[in-house]
């Protein structure tokens, strides 16, 4: 599994989290100070990035957790199998299958020759973003 660790204390709103084994985006995070009795806790809210769920976790700023590392690569739309594509990399020349994005706007412009930029988070791919129209 392709992870780093940090602290919960330094991730910040936008930044990427894995809760209960799902890569999550954090939409919301705020942090309450020491009490009496104890540490600083922080309280995430993050959108899982394959399912969409919502997801939180609370725990002591100090708290070590896994950060998803991010690859961001280029690759071709080889084939349409209706909810899914296959594309090929641009630089290894794997080819594999990608479920279609639910965004509609984005999903009505996946057709072959197309550029995509997809994302490797944790092993399984994800398209973004259409980059440019082959020639």
């Amino acid at each position: 599994m392709s992870v780093n660790y940090a602290s919960l204390g330094e991730l910040k709103k936008g930044s990427y989290i894995v809760i209960d084994g799902e890569p999550c985006r954090i939409v919301e995070i705020t942090k309450a100070k020491t009490g009496k009795h104890g540490s600083a806790k922080a309280h995430v809210v993050a959108i899982g990035v394959f399912t969409g769920q919502k997801r939180t976790l609370i725990a002591p700023v100090d708290t070590r957790v896994q950060v998803p590392i991010i690859e961001k690569r280029l690759g071709q739309i080889l084939a349409d199998m209706g909810d899914m594509v296959q594309i090929m990399d641009m630089e290894t020349y794997d080819t594999f299958e990608v479920e279609k994005p639910e965004d509609e706007n984005l999903a009505g412009k996946l057709e072959p020759g197309v550029t995509v930029e997809y994302w490797l988070i944790m092993g399984k791919p994800k398209i973004i973003r259409i980059r440019e129209r082959q020639a």
